[in-house]
């Protein structure tokens, strides 16, 4: 089921992406004073709550509405004092003509217009324009108009200034002071459609990171089957981390495109401090990462840092290497293969997908890889499994010690999944730290059904039970006959 659709558009600096988080409840989109910051329909899923006074009325009962509510890049000229150029020398009012577009297929397939002014400021003239374009497209009925920035009730009078661009009594609210927060959340739920059906809940969201122009943007309109965010020649043209949900072979997934990474010295403003976090903040949020590589361009320190960043967060990781289709014929691919190998060391058991984003070949293997990570990170190992291959390991080969000291392991259990995180109970956890460690990494990669995923492992020494432990153990009944927890009194070492 297709979900409603909530569009939020606007001249610059009304306040649109303030009143995005403030609806999400996160910062989503970058909030800054340059015009122009937002450029791509930035999505996110939103459950709205009925109003209060329908939610305590004992003869009737509404169901919270969801809708997928999309921030707009701010309609008119893209340029700002000082600030039509990147730092690079390209023409950013080149982009004007994309954005608007951006804005335009989010008002048409939009279920309800947020369309924002800026109750301060007053009705301008682009916001008239604004107003006769959502008119001319046939969706006036759509709309509900919003007075931003109404800090309080002083601001009240200027504000239904509003009512002349044709659309009603405007709805008063503020994004930064949370002035009207109440009354406006209410009438959104009241706009929208009621609906028995429920949507398809996405099973996995896959991140996608690399550097600037690796074609992030062109892999995910692929995936969503439309132009959901601007793809240009210009570097840095993503600034937000944005969501875009599809659906393939009857499963729902959200991708999350993120801002290009590029050197720290290089950054040019705040807003890509800004974008650089929210990129971390994807890395974080995807269950499934891809690094896109640019197959053109040498593997440079932004890739490197990426992939140390994957490992860190202990994400499931596809190495995609875009643009194949551009180099295949000059470049040996079991070549190409033993370069990233050797560049991103610390990926080692990350699956390497070739494709070509712009021409669509290769996406659809790519999401069947991800969805396989998916369920490797999610993959729970019986306990008396784990304890078995660990013993076998340690019996070929165990940490040494230059006092003599031998390794003892009592105890072996999976205690977390996404990322498969093993606790281990030993006698010096000091012992297997290191070296040992990434040996232990790479014998359970090949032994359990974590191949191609991060895993975690967490070295503690035994503590002695108190009396009181002793005796409710004793008394606790075994709750799972499969799972033999034999060894945790006795040493793998002995």
């Amino acid at each position: 089921m297709a979900l409603p659709e909530i569009a939020i558009v606007g001249r610059p600096n009304v306040g649109k992406s303030s009143l995005f988080n403030r609806l999400v409840g996160r910062r989503v989109s970058i909030v800054d004073p340059t015009p122009g910051t937002t450029r791509d329909r930035v999505s996110q899923l939103v459950e709205l709550l009925p109003p209060t006074d329908l939610a305590y009325d004992p003869t009737h009962d509404p169901a919270p509405k969801l809708a997928e509510i999309v921030d707009t890049g701010g309609f008119g000229v893209y340029t700002a004092d000082g600030g039509r150029y990147d730092d690079a020398g390209e023409d950013l009012s080149l982009l004007t003509p994309e954005i608007e577009a951006q804005i335009r297929a989010g008002a048409e397939r939009a279920t309800l217009i947020l369309f924002v002014i800026d109750a301060q400021t007053g009705v301008t003239s682009l916001d008239m324009r604004i107003a006769q374009m959502i008119r001319a497209a046939g969706r006036a009925d759509r709309v509900l108009l919003v007075a931003n920035k109404v800090d309080d009730d002083s601001w009240i009078a200027a504000a239904q200034d509003a009512s002349r661009l044709g659309f009603g009594p405007p709805v008063l609210t503020s994004a930064s002071s949370a002035y009207g927060k109440r009354s406006f959340l209410e009438a959104v739920w009241n706009r929208l459609p009621d609906s028995d059906e429920q949507a398809t809940v996405p099973e996995m969201k896959i991140a996608i990171v690399g550097r600037r122009n690796a074609g992030k943007s062109t892999l995910i309109n692929a995936l969503a089957g439309e132009p959901r965010v601007i793809v240009s020649e210009i570097a840095g043209t993503t600034r937000d981390s944005v969501d875009v949900r599809f659906e393939l072979d009857g499963h729902a997934f959200v991708a999350i495109d993120t801002a290009g990474v590029r050197k720290r010295k290089s950054w040019a403003d705040d807003i890509e401090y800004y974008s650089h976090q929210r990129a971390k903040a994807a890395i974080g949020r995807g269950d499934v990462c891809v690094l896109l590589l640019d197959a053109r361009e040498p593997i440079t320190q932004v890739e490197k840092r990426l992939a140390l960043e994957l490992v860190e967060q202990h994400k499931p990781t596809v190495i995609a290497v875009n643009k194949w289709d551009l180099v295949e014929e000059k470049l040996k691919t079991s070549d190409y293969i033993d370069y990233i190998t050797q560049e991103l060391f610390a990926l080692d058991f990350a699956p390497l997908v070739f494709l070509s984003a712009a021409k669509g070949e290769g996406v659809a293997p790519l999401i069947k890889v991800c969805a396989n990570l998916h369920e490797q990170a999610n993959h729970r190992e019986t306990t008396g499994r784990l304890n078995a291959v660990v013993k076998a390991i340690l019996e070929t080969r165990g940490p040494s010690s230059k006092l003599g000291t031998k390794a003892k392991i009592f105890y072996v259990s999976q205690i977390a999944t996404n990322p498969p995180t093993i606790a281990i109970v030993v006698n010096k956890p000091e012992l297997f730290e290191g070296t040992y460690e990434r040996y232990l990494k790479n014998q359970l990669h090949e032994q359990l059904p974590f191949s191609e995923v991060p895993i975690k492992i967490i070295f503690s020494a035994r503590k002695r039970m108190t009396p009181e432990q002793l005796a409710a153990r004793a008394k606790a009944p075994r709750t799972d006959a499969g799972d033999s927890d034999d060894t945790i009194d006795e040493s793998f070492g002995d």
